[in-house]
């Protein structure tokens, strides 16, 4: 879990270092999709990625 509260300043934990690299790393690749982020009393918990395959026909 990593403390989302921005008020740490630049302090950052190696727990939230690594969901903040997972998120820039799912923008960087998706095209057609989702990500969507779980909070808990201030805490992001979860990351879920759906990405979409178009195909033209």
């Amino acid at each position: 879990m990593t403390d989302i509260n921005t008020s740490t300043g630049s302090r950052t934990t190696p727990v939230r270092e690594e969901a903040i690299n997972l998120i820039v790393e799912a923008l960087g690749k998706l095209r057609f999709g989702a990500i969507n982020l779980t909070v808990h009393e201030g805490k992001l918990v979860q990351v879920d990625i759906t990405e979409r395959k178009r195909f033209q026909s």
